[in-house]
């Protein structure tokens, strides 16, 4: 008997199936931390039953197409697949804080959405809640840094699995085999959180606290067990360490792998590590001018704040040691908000444009006026030196960089506006508090929280969801969902 061959939506669904375990196994996860705190046994429920149901179904739905040969996906179901994994996520894992009855589905969802987006903006008062929930949402900034489909790659083979993975903005493999990739990736990610860790704890930290900051720092997420984030240690060292680690969580991971395998010269040419610190090195000392005069002339602690929170910014981590930014000065405010605009290195755990994105802008502004002023017959051959390779950039290549930094803006404005008509603080504020969440930062101003008008944490919740996947999966998600509808619309009408 011939075997049926699964493919389209079937197969789309049989995959989203396997990830619903995964999913069930992330949520169910968390139950480790019971045994360190066996007070919080009655929280276990809230864990389990939504844990279980996942496990349960996504089995279920993968049994039924078990005997079904897969066949490939077809033209931009991976980006259909991506973004049902990352909604399925989202709302599965939003159900243990539904279940608590302290949150209503907004609230979950926002949370969950800022975890695995790894932005960092938060509705929980960390003061209050227990320990297995400060450790969920720290697992889902994890998970979120790494790629979800990182994991399902896990469970799908190299062949088919490159698209799914490319699709979620990972736009590199490591090594050529994808799953030997994926195991790079995921060894150098927890090498840092475990070097994190162990130094947090060197300078005072309890093990619970340098774990989840550890997490945090690496993921560029910036979820705190303190309401007063890296703040409430009041430790130079702390904050050293802190800043490492977001820098290393911003820098593309093929870097890091460069810098291991002893490529130096490969990895200190790459176009994102000299705009990284071309940036570092006009902003910090426009923090230092504006920041000078707020700290009473005091130069180190306006380097010690400027620097370390412009890094955050710029990162997309969201760890802060100001009690407030309410009332910091307008420049330093302004840079802030460039930083969370302009992110830091692709294939890595932030969000934003993107430096290489910023870097081939202004070098292809620079080319256009260079042509402007040469011979007309004159032709160039244009570079950009990428992860170790000196690559062409053509006429396409400048167009869909600039088509995506337009559409970027236009969501920072629109976002900015919904931001400022539904509280009543100043435009500058809903500016800050928007890019932040566009960017996956989680630097905030105080708009976003769980008193926040359900308007600006749905906003917040899909602007998350867009900046971590880049907008042109989501779009183009839906743009074939929409066209094999219509055509499936028009084939019953045909007949």
């Amino acid at each position: 008997m011939k075997k049926q061959i699964l493919s389209g939506y079937p197969l789309i669904i049989n995959y989203l199936g396997i990830f619903g375990m995964l999913i069930g196994g992330i949520i169910l996860f968390p139950l480790i931390v019971i045994p360190f705190y066996p007070e919080e046994i009655n929280q276990a429920l809230y864990f389990v039953i939504p844990g279980s149901s996942m496990v349960i179904i996504g089995g279920l739905v993968t049994a039924l197409f078990r005997k079904q040969e897969k066949a490939r996906l077809e033209k931009y179901h991976d980006a259909v697949l991506v973004v049902g994994i990352w909604i399925i996520a989202i709302f599965a894992s939003a159900l243990p804080f539904i279940l608590t009855g302290q949150y209503n589905l907004t609230q979950a969802v926002f949370e969950t959405s800022s975890g695995y987006s790894t932005t960092g903006l938060t509705v929980v008062d960390v003061t209050s809640t227990p320990h297995i929930f400060l450790f969920f949402r720290s697992l889902l900034q994890f998970v979120g840094g790494a790629g979800l489909v990182l994991v399902l790659t896990a469970a799908i083979s190299d062949k088919f699995g490159m698209r799914i993975y490319s699709a979620e903005g990972h736009n590199d493999r490591l090594v050529p085999n994808l799953i030997k990739s994926g195991r790079v990736f995921i060894a150098i990610y927890l090498a840092y959180v475990v070097l994190g860790a162990i130094l947090y704890m060197i300078f005072g930290m309890t093990p619970f606290d340098a774990i989840n900051h550890a997490i945090g720092a690496v993921a560029t997420g910036g979820f705190s067990t303190r309401a007063e984030s890296i703040g409430y240690y009041n430790s130079i060292p702390i904050e050293m360490v802190t800043i490492f680690l977001m820098i290393a969580g911003g820098t593309n991971f093929f870097v890091h792998f460069l810098l291991i395998t002893g490529k130096f010269k490969n990895a200190l040419n790459h176009v994102e590590i000299k705009s990284f610190f071309i940036i570092l090195a006009i902003a910090i000392p426009i923090s230092l001018i504006s920041l000078i005069p707020y700290y009473s002339g005091s130069f180190g602690i306006a380097l010690r704040h400027g620097v370390f929170h412009f890094v955050s910014a710029l990162t997309g981590t969201g760890y802060q040691i100001m009690p407030s930014f309410t009332v910091i000065p307008g420049a330093f405010f302004g840079i802030l908000i460039l930083g969370m605009v302009f992110g830091a290195g692709m294939g890595s755990t932030c969000g934003g444009i993107k430096q290489y994105r910023i870097a081939l802008g202004l070098k292809s502004i620079y080319w256009s006026i260079k042509e402007q002023l040469s011979h007309k017959n004159m032709i160039r051959k244009h570079f950009i030196t990428r992860l170790g390779n000196k690559m062409i950039v053509d006429q396409q290549d400048v167009s869909q960089n600039y088509t995506f930094i337009l559409v970027y803006v236009i969501a920072l404005l629109m976002g900015t506006f919904i931001f400022a008509s539904f509280n009543d603080r100043s435009l500058q504020d809903a500016l800050f508090e928007y890019a932040s969440a566009l960017g996956t930062v989680g630097l905030s101003v105080g708009i976003t929280g769980y008193n926040a008008h359900p308007v600006i944490l749905w906003t917040s919740t899909l602007s998350m969801f867009l900046g971590r996947l880049e907008f042109y999966v989501v779009f183009i998600a839906f743009a074939k969902m929409t066209t094999d509808l219509t055509k499936k619309l028009n084939q019953r009408k045909e007949s």
